[in-house]
């Protein structure tokens, strides 16, 4: 788990199986936002190809752990968005 701040945990997490998702591509990498009641049913909360915040099942996803020359340039490419919470019905 790496640290944007001290306060929240930045991770990422490559799509492996976009599962008929739209908003996904295999092989992204994804920034992973902390939601422990995601956790608790087998899901990720990660921004997507829509720059939002959703839900995806975490089967989808494998952790991964980058140099933090990459994580730095991968956070900082996803500024700028809304951050607007909201969850897909699938």
């Amino acid at each position: 788990m790496f640290m944007a701040t001290k306060k929240k945990p930045i991770t990422f997490a490559i799509c492996v199986s976009d599962g008929g998702y739209d908003d996904l591509e295999v092989w992204k990498v994804y920034r992973v936002l902390p939601d422990a009641k995601a956790a608790e049913v087998g899901c990720l909360r990660v921004i997507d190809e829509s720059g939002e915040d959703y839900l995806y099942p975490a089967s989808r996803f494998e952790s991964v752990e980058l140099p933090a020359t990459a994580r730095t340039r991968l956070f900082a490419g996803k500024r700028g968005h809304s951050g607007r919470v909201a969850a897909k019905s699938r």
